[in-house]
């Protein structure tokens, strides 16, 4: 069986899964055969893998660190809410069921068993498996359901390195206090600890970290510094709403796109390689007020179409939206959930994300669409009809889509999306059709040109995320003590 190391956090967003990625590439780069693991993640990111499985965004990205392709068992439960009380629940790549928080308790001993078996498959092919642990070991209330955490780290033998967010303050307090929280199995598991997203002279928290060894017995494993824009997709919705997805354009002669930010916004990491484009502003837009008149409106992927469609018409973002389609220049694009949104009507009968309602769309495409049982997963090529150029990403949705309008992409004689007469309006399913460098680089063109400036024609910023893991890995192999780690491993 492999060898393991878990990472766990003092909360949401302290860094695990980053430091999990990190890990994988500099355990990579030394010789070893690598895995991501993470036996539940709660995300609204997701990505279909190669054989039609739905799994956590993050731990696709820990997997690209590992260079593997990912899959299911790396990743063996995902929840994705739905609602403020219940997810939709993804087993081994595979829709469960939706579940409110009680009957996902009742169902955690069938979701902790499969957890357990994915985990023991890639340990039986792997030299080292790194864990990731989710939100807090310190949950207390959640103990007795766990599989997520401590337990895991149990059933895999892997010691544990509690990582700590100073930026948030009162680090240490946090530290000791899940110490404290901690019952006897699990502080044997306990390895020590590691503080992230540090500024300035480390040296200055050298009491704090003596105290805190002193009272506990747990050593530090280093202090990470903190690495500004670090070029790898967010796992989840807390940095987007901190307003990591907002940018400004480094150059005069650029294009200004609004992205609506959705009450249930689901895979904006769609966006992502757009923040990398020299000519590119970025804009989240919550309020009609906001909107102003950009280049572009992106309506994103949602996990509650209908409780979004009702946002936009309540907010006046719907009026807004449709005003900006009537005239003028401004290019909307809708994607998954947004597709769905531009059209006439969304029915949901199966009560897959709602209690069985209607909703009437934008009406901005001649399209209707109806949520069925049956959940599509799949990797896709197309060429994009309008710039004959191929883009490529996947589908995940309960919707199916029909109308009367010209079909956005084509491959071979299959066709998708939909577009309007003029071409200002259109959307797919087809998430990740901006990672296409030169589709995207002709779609911002496209815009510049609307907008009176020349087009560039050149690629400006190329999508790939291998220097950015090498970037990564490299800072935290400078801060980590990597000789203490290998000894945790025995390796």
């Amino acid at each position: 069986m492999a060898k393991a190391l878990m990472i766990q956090g003092t909360g949401s967003d302290a860094g695990k899964s980053v430091l999990t990625a990190a890990l994988c590439r500099i355990l990579l780069d030394d010789g070893l055969r690598v895995a991501p693991f993470k036996a539940q993640n709660m995300s609204l990111n997701s990505f279909v893998t190669r054989d039609g499985g739905e799994m956590g965004r993050a731990q696709v990205v820990q997997a690209q660190a590992a260079r593997l392709d990912p899959e299911v068992r790396m990743n063996p439960v995902l929840l994705k809410p739905s609602s403020d009380t219940g997810s939709q629940v993804i087993v081994l790549g595979q829709p469960v069921g939706n579940m409110k928080v009680a009957q996902y308790h009742a169902y955690k001993e069938t979701a902790r068993a499969a957890a357990c078996r994915a985990y023991d498959e890639l340990a039986a092919e792997y030299d080292v498996i790194v864990l990731e642990g989710a939100g807090s070991p310190g949950e207390i209330n959640l103990r007795a359901h766990d599989f997520v955490n401590m337990a895991m780290a149990r059933h895999a033998k892997a010691p544990v390195l509690l990582v700590g967010d100073i930026e948030r303050g009162g680090i240490f307090a946090s530290l000791l206090g899940h110490y404290e929280l901690m019952e006897p199995w699990e502080r044997e598991l306990l390895a020590g600890y590691v503080i992230n997203r540090f500024r300035g002279d480390a040296s200055l928290l050298a009491s704090g970290l003596e105290f805190i060894t002193a009272r506990t017995g747990r050593p530090f494993f280093g202090v990470l510094p903190y690495l500004a824009d670090l070029g790898l997709p967010q796992e989840d919705s807390v940095s987007f709403k901190q307003g990591l997805y907002e940018k400004r354009a480094a150059t005069a002669e650029q294009v200004e796109l609004a992205l609506i930010d959705l009450s249930h916004i689901s895979n904006f990491t769609d966006l992502e390689p757009l923040l990398a484009e020299p000519d590119v502003s970025l804009r989240l837009v919550r309020r009609a007020a906001e909107l102003g008149r950009p280049d572009a409106i992106i309506l994103p992927g949602s996990k509650n179409v209908i409780a979004d469609l009702a946002f936009l018409e309540q907010s006046g973002l719907a009026a807004a939206i449709r005003q900006a389609a009537t005239g003028g220049s401004c290019e909307i694009v809708g994607i998954c959930g947004g597709f769905q949104m531009l059209g006439r009507e969304v029915a949901d009968p199966y009560s897959l994300e709602s209690d069985g309602k209607t909703a009437s769309g934008l009406g901005l495409l001649a399209l209707e669409t109806r949520l069925e049982e049956e959940k599509t997963l799949v990797r896709r090529r197309f060429t994009h009809l309008a710039s004959g150029l191929p883009v490529h990403g996947y589908e995940i949705h309960h919707g199916q889509t029909r109308g009367h309008e010209p079909p956005a992409l084509q491959d071979g004689t299959e066709t998708a999306g939909a577009v309007s007469p003029d071409g200002r309006i259109w959307g797919s399913y087809l998430h990740g059709i901006f990672d296409a460098d030169p589709f995207r680089r002709w779609f911002i063109d496209r815009l510049r040109q609307r907008r009176g400036l020349a087009p560039l024609g050149i690629i400006q910023a190329p999508y790939d995320l291998e220097p950015a893991f090498d970037r990564l890995a490299s800072s935290v192999r400078q801060a980590l003590d990597m000789k203490r780690i290998y000894q945790l491993l025995g390796i």
